[in-house]
This record gives C-alpha cells, structure tokens and sequence, in this order.
C-alpha cells in the first residue's frame, strides 16, 4: 500500500495553463500534464534558480522528491517541445500560499494572500475579476496549509 502523499506548498497559481506549438492542432489524447508541484519545482530551480535543498523547503518536501519531481517536469516539457503535443498545467496535491488577481477588463494583476477576500480591480474599481486560483480544483487546496 502507498503512502499518502503530502501536500506541497506553491507560491501561487500560473498564469498560463496551457501551451501548444503553432500550427498544430489540439487533439485530447495529445497532451502533456504537468502537475502543480512540478510546475512549481520547474519555477523555484530553472527560472528562480534555487539549489535543490533550499526549493525542498520552500515546498514543504524532501529533497529527494524535490528532485523527482523537476526529473518528471523536465521529462514532460521534452515530450511537448520535441512531440509537438499540447502542454497543460493541472492538478496536484498542493496548498497556494498567494492567490493571483487578474481584471478582465484593463488586464492588470496582483498577487494578494490567499485568504484575500478582494473584489474589485485595484487600477479601474472594475468588478469583472478573476481570482486565478479558483481555476483549479480547491477540494485539497488551501485547506489549513501554511499560508504565510
């Protein structure tokens, strides 16, 4: 029987969730699912360029997982650039500490705390806001997690 696996601290929800290569169309059985975490894990060592140990603990894991975890990324986003296949940002077992705001009407975004009960666009007063973190599944998101 396999252990329960531990949620994983994200610093906040992507801004995008999906990427195709041009000129290629969009076929469901075609796609590469990159998990939260993994995303996360991609973001804290390739673009931030933390050391393993250290992005480990901003997770909230190990650093053996930590590293399973960019191999598995890596892996995928190989598979999307040289299979030509869709790339989609979905799922995990994950706890948002920050939540992004975007308006849909001038397009600015914020980051704001997860907890954050903002309800208007902070450069146009507009109400016609999205809170990105709302586009994922919150049934283990966020739920009595470190939100600091």
């Amino acid at each position: 029987m396999s252990r329960t696996r531990k949620q994983k601290f994200i610093d906040g929800p992507p801004l995008f969730t999906a990427f195709k290569p041009m000129g290629v169309s969009c076929r469901k059985d075609s796609y590469v699912s990159l998990s939260l975490d993994e995303f996360e894990a991609v973001r804290l060592a390739d673009y931030q360029g933390l050391d393993h140990a250290e992005a480990a603990e901003q997770m909230g894991t190990s650093r053996s997982t930590f590293s399973r975890l960019v191999m598995r990324a890596r892996h995928k986003m190989a598979a999307f650039m040289i299979d030509g296949r869709q790339l989609v940002i979905e799922g995990g077992n994950i706890d948002f500490r920050c939540n992004v705001i975007q308006c849909q009407d001038c397009g600015s975004e914020v980051k704001v705390k997860i907890d954050s009960n903002v309800c208007e666009c902070a450069e146009c007063s507009s109400q016609n806001i999205t809170k990105l973190a709302d586009r994922f599944s919150r049934e283990n998101c966020c739920k009595g997690g470190n939100h600091s």
